[in-house]
């Protein structure tokens, strides 16, 4: 599990209902978003902003969401990977790289 700095630089993608941030850490650049206050279907459309920013092998995606999103599991292809964590504070963070 990778630590999210305090400060990161914010961004708002296209048609995202939250904000989005960015931060390097040892030549990997990471988009973070936290829907972990959001319901249906603000999680799903979200992550698939995020995921479309996916352009590099250097590039990687952590969503922050209350449980983890199993729908969104069952729609990634083989285009993607993700590690799944449990936060202390219950919540779920998830991490996706595009496949090479």
């Amino acid at each position: 599990m990778i630590e999210i700095p305090n400060f990161i630089e914010k961004f708002s993608p296209p048609n995202a209902t939250v904000e989005f941030g960015k931060f390097t850490k040892e030549d990997i650049e990471y988009i973070v978003f936290d829907t972990s206050r959001c319901g249906p279907p603000e999680p799903m459309v979200n992550a698939m902003i995020g995921l479309n920013l996916l352009t590099a092998p250097t590039t990687k995606l952590i969503m922050i969401n209350h449980k983890p999103p199993k729908g969104l599991f069952d729609k990634l292809d083989d285009e993607y990977t993700f590690e799944e964590y449990t936060l202390e504070n219950g919540n779920a963070m998830i991490i996706f790289s595009k496949r090479a």
